[in-house]
């Protein structure tokens, strides 16, 4: 039994219109997942699976904290999760994923939520993370406010020439 085995649904199985799952995800689930922005963390999952008709909702609600590295310190820093997401679900003859319904075979009728769940916690993070101001380590803050600090270059003259054509133009 592999360890993301216990992330599968059984949707033809359904014992009534609305079922719920629950898990905590912790660092094991985001190493077998593979996946390339969290490598580590602790959420708490709850799935709420809703049978319509000839689909299914599935609502995902995630909270906790994943580890990620910090754009200016390049620091591992804490960013926090919280996020309701809904994924629609219906059977069909082949498993396919156009990005607004998932189609399972209804033949197994089993969908694995795994690389959802992650997918989800990673959709989260914003674009540019960095630690609040005053967090990163101090060598690091230090560092980087010397490489600001000292005296530019000096400009090539050949570029203030080039300027002067440019300037000349408008």
């Amino acid at each position: 039994m592999g360890k993301l085995d216990g992330y599968k649904v059984d949707l033809k199985g359904l014992s009534s219109d609305t079922v719920s799952y629950h898990w905590k995800v912790d660092n094991d689930f985001f190493s077998a997942v593979q996946g390339p922005e969290i490598k580590q963390g602790l959420l708490d999952v709850a799935l709420r699976v809703k049978q319509t008709s000839g689909t299914f909702e599935l609502e995902f609600q995630l909270k906790g904290e994943v580890e990620v590295t910090c754009d200016r310190c390049l620091e591992p820093m804490s960013q926090p999760i919280d996020a309701l997401c809904t994924l629609r679900v219906k059977m069909g003859d082949d498993f396919a994923d156009d990005g607004d319904v998932v189609t399972v075979p209804e033949r197994e009728g089993i969908i694995d939520v795994a690389w959802n769940i992650y997918e989800f916690a990673a959709l989260q993070i914003p674009i540019r993370h960095v630690h609040p101001d005053g967090k990163c380590p101090e060598r690091i803050t230090h560092a980087l406010a010397n490489e600001t600090s000292e005296e530019a270059t000096p400009n090539d003259p050949r570029w203030d020439e080039l300027k002067k054509i440019l300037h000349n133009n408008k």
